[in-house]
């Protein structure tokens, strides 16, 4: 395995004591670590935004987390419509399990 050797920043994020003691009431939450996630999730997005592409290394760090850039996107027009179609048309309503797959087995 490949020996990666990284250079790291500090950052200090002022806050209201407020929020900070609510989040000491989570002492096993890693905040910094969830920084790091989401200031890299950033930068990916605005990356993919720019160049609708990922590296290796960002679509490992994506699989990982279970995010992909596209899902931060607004939907599309047609999708909107499309939904929009869907919720007028007509449902069958089913009341019980038995009735759905009695109903799905006379297809």
């Amino acid at each position: 395995m490949q020996e990666v050797n990284y250079k790291m920043a500090c950052i200090t994020i002022t806050m209201e004591k407020s929020f900070k003691e609510r989040l000491s009431k989570f002492p096993w939450v890693n905040w910094s670590e969830i920084g790091r996630e989401e200031i890299y999730k950033r930068y990916i997005f605005e990356k993919y935004i720019k160049t609708k592409k990922l590296t290796k290394d960002e679509n490992m760090f994506c699989e990982k987390i279970d995010w992909h850039p596209v899902d931060e996107l607004p939907f599309k027009e047609e999708f909107i419509e499309k939904m929009k179609k869907i919720r007028k048309s007509k449902f069958h309503k089913f009341n019980s399990v038995e009735e759905l797959r009695k109903d799905t087995s006379e297809e």
